[in-house]
């Protein structure tokens, strides 16, 4: 896993919570890394996984709705970390049927060695989208939030439910309300 997720999950930590709390975090998990991450670096997903339980056993806030939490905060991160890889789209469903061919393509050329989830968007009609999630980290969790972090972008109110196969695929159904 790229190292801007664990930098971004420390820093929205420190803001949420405290820079003693992301201390505690790294020091009751010890992380192989040793907690140092660079934003290109590439680290195990087991440690960010751990930090996360730490910090719910810690918060008492269930680890779901900390992942949500995190992937809309990290949404708005990469809108300003990475604008250039906002494609032109006007709509949140329009950004997100593009995210597999645009923007994971785009972080493939700058990461080659990223291990990025394979979503499959499937526009049903110009309020309505499917889009399946595909990931051996099973952080569908944090999918919810960077797609909630998308509507909040684009000023759209979207309702969101999910359904996970047997395969361990996760079909997010969205739809523009």
């Amino acid at each position: 896993m790229k190292g801007v997720i664990f930098t971004e999950f420390l820093d929205m930590v420190e803001q949420a919570f405290s820079a003693d709390m992301v201390d505690d975090l790294i020091e009751a998990t010890s992380p192989a890394s040793q907690g140092a991450y660079t934003a290109v670096g590439t680290y195990s997903h087991e440690e960010i996984v751990a930090m996360v339980v730490e910090l719910s056993r810690r918060s008492a806030t269930p680890v779901p709705d900390l992942l949500e939490a995190f992937g809309s905060h990290l949404f708005a991160r990469f809108t300003v970390l990475y604008p250039g890889l906002m494609p032109a789209a006007t709509t949140s469903l329009d950004f997100l049927a593009s995210i597999e061919g645009v923007i994971h393509t785009e972080v493939l050329k700058l990461y080659p060695d990223a291990q990025l989830p394979r979503l499959t968007a499937l526009r049903v009609d110009d309020s309505h989208l499917t889009l399946e999630y595909r990931s051996p980290r099973g952080m569908a969790d944090l999918a919810v939030g960077l797609i909630k972090g998308c509507a909040h972008h684009f000023g759209e109110d979207l309702a969101i439910t999910s359904t996970t196969a047997d395969d361990g695929a996760v079909l997010f159904d969205i739809r523009r309300v």
